[in-house]
């Protein structure tokens, strides 16, 4: 048997049967004008007649008579054996010679307007009676034989259809062939996923199983963000460690938010490799309130507390190595709704046993942060997707733009602070002295109060730790976005900060570099933003 993929097709025989009869009649038309044998259904057929073009009925081909109001009527060996037949197997050339099967070339098929349907408000039967069954039967089977076969289910596709056959004398190409399977599946499955969602709504069943996207249910949850809000949890089959394949070891189930907030936290430690020694992320409300490295585990947990000791309570933890008895109980001097590790020793977790409102989750890994993947947002009437922000810079990304070059460990703070702030909602400001935030401006409307509301945080702890002045003096500060005026920088250079990493790009970047200078400030940029709506 040889392969087909990669040899042209020709059309001589074709099966047109649409619920939407758009440009039904040209593509006909120009088909019949290339020898093009046509088949079609029910109202396609009478379309086709009308317009004055031969067309056989498929009743003709099968035998039987369409039937059941239509329920029945492509359902058959005649017309599955002409669009499955592999064209070059000696066996199934022998079974169609035997059955007198005809090779269908191509096959033109949009469903039954079940969306369309729904959206008019129609009630449960005749919502029922408007899901296609034949027609993506066979648009499945086409799909799969595309090797011999053309799909076409969207009216957008007849001129390129009609385009490929021009070019290749009748005949289309693999590559074009691929296409249309792949877009027919694309539509089997919209087409499945609108029926099966409409179908929970229809029946009451506000978590079902399985979702449309392919998500299999992990948890009913009490309420979503809000307590009036259902919500439900479902896994997506990713392989990717975090808290959707990790271990839950104690502790009541998990909540909407402690989801939303132990993902954020897990993510972002993740960005920390272990063999460059511990680090501690402490989320709040999905936002950093604390993150920092140490010698050990619990000097960078107690680094990253010292942060901002108030949000810590009730937050959530993320450690990038195995947690420890010693740090286990530092933990537990604070109420903390979730910890996630890759791993846990048996002493802290008998440690944590004795806090039974605690979750503690382990991974087995961190998560990739530089591994593709794509996120998804949902907006009305549709939904945002993109790749994930896995971008990242090394020292040779920095371009220095002041008079003054930042110190070997100022470089440091700045990747640090850059990492964080890559995870820290916009506008996001971020204040780190010794590989340590210490100031965590988040989700203001403008980047100067970002920087005011951070350098006041650190004041703050400075107070609250006995210290004689704030925790920014002496620190670097990450912006995720170029500053627009110099008025954000000078906040970060009032409060005491020595030292500026940010993308550039703004039209008065060399305004801000000015301000720079004249305030003693080294700055460097990324060229790369991390906006976190």
């Amino acid at each position: 048997m040889t392969s087909s993929t990669t040899s042209h097709s020709p059309i001589r025989r074709a099966l047109l049967s649409v619920s939407d009869k758009t440009g039904l009649v040209d593509l006909a038309r120009a088909l019949a004008e290339q020898g093009v044998e046509l088949l079609s259904t029910g109202g396609s057929a009478k379309a086709l007649r009308e317009a004055g073009l031969a067309v056989k009925d498929v009743s003709e081909v099968t035998g039987f008579p369409e039937m059941m109001d239509g329920r029945v009527k492509t359902l058959h060996p005649m017309v599955h054996g002409g669009l499955l037949a592999l064209r070059d197997d000696a066996g199934h050339k022998a079974a169609m010679d035997e059955h007198n099967i005809a090779p269908i070339d191509l096959l033109v098929v949009n469903l039954y307007p079940f969306e369309e349907t729904v959206a008019k408000g129609a009630d449960y039967d005749t919502c029922i009676e408007n899901i296609d069954i034949g027609g993506p039967a066979m648009i499945r089977a086409a799909a799969k034989n595309h090797a011999f076969v053309n799909v076409v289910v969207d009216v957008e596709d007849y001129d390129s259809l009609l385009g490929d056959m021009a070019q290749h004398d009748g005949a289309t190409c693999p590559k074009f062939r691929k296409k249309l399977a792949q877009k027919a599946y694309a539509r089997t499955a919209a087409y499945d996923a609108a029926v099966s969602t409409w179908m929970a709504a229809a029946i009451g069943v506000e978590t079902p199983r399985r979702r449309a996207f392919a998500g299999t249910l992990a948890q009913t949850l009490r309420y979503g963000e809000n307590p009036h809000q259902k919500a439900a949890f479902y896994k997506d089959g990713s392989s990717r460690a975090g808290v959707a394949t990790a271990t839950q070891h104690q502790g009541k189930e998990l909540s909407y938010n402690n989801i939303n907030d132990t993902d954020a936290a897990f993510e972002l430690v993740s960005e920390f490799a272990p063999a460059d020694g511990p680090a501690v992320a402490i989320i709040k409300h999905a936002n950093p309130c604390g993150v920092a490295r140490g010698d050990t585990l619990i000097e960078a947990y107690k680094r990253a507390f010292d942060c901002d000791r108030t949000s810590a309570f009730g937050g959530i933890i993320a450690l990038n190595q195995t947690l420890d008895a010693t740090t286990a109980s530092e933990i537990c001097n604070i109420f903390t709704e979730v910890v996630i590790a890759p791993d846990a020793t048996d002493e802290a977790r008998e440690i944590f046993a004795a806090k039974k409102n605690l979750r503690l989750l382990t991974t087995g890994a961190l998560a990739d942060p530089r591994a593709a993947q794509l996120s998804y947002r949902q907006v009305s009437g549709g939904l945002l997707v993109q790749d994930k922000d896995n971008g990242h810079i090394t020292l040779d990304d920095l371009k220095v733009v002041t008079k003054r070059a930042p110190s070997e460990a100022e470089l440091a703070d700045m990747l640090f602070a850059w990492t964080v702030a890559k995870h820290v909602k916009s506008n996001a400001i971020v204040y780190v002295k010794d590989r340590a935030t210490v100031g965590v401006g988040a989700g203001q409307m403008s980047r100067v109060d970002s920087s005011t509301i951070a350098a006041l945080k650190a004041a703050r702890m400075a107070e609250e730790c006995g210290l004689p002045e704030s925790l920014a003096k002496g620190s670097v500060v990450a912006s995720d976005a170029f500053f627009p005026f110099a008025d954000g920088l000078l906040a970060a250079a009032e409060a005491g900060a020595t030292a500026i990493i940010q993308p550039g790009g703004s039209m008065r970047d060399d305004e801000v570099i000015k301000a720079a200078d004249e305030a003693g400030l080294a700055m460097v940029l990324t060229g790369m933003r991390h906006f976190r709506h």
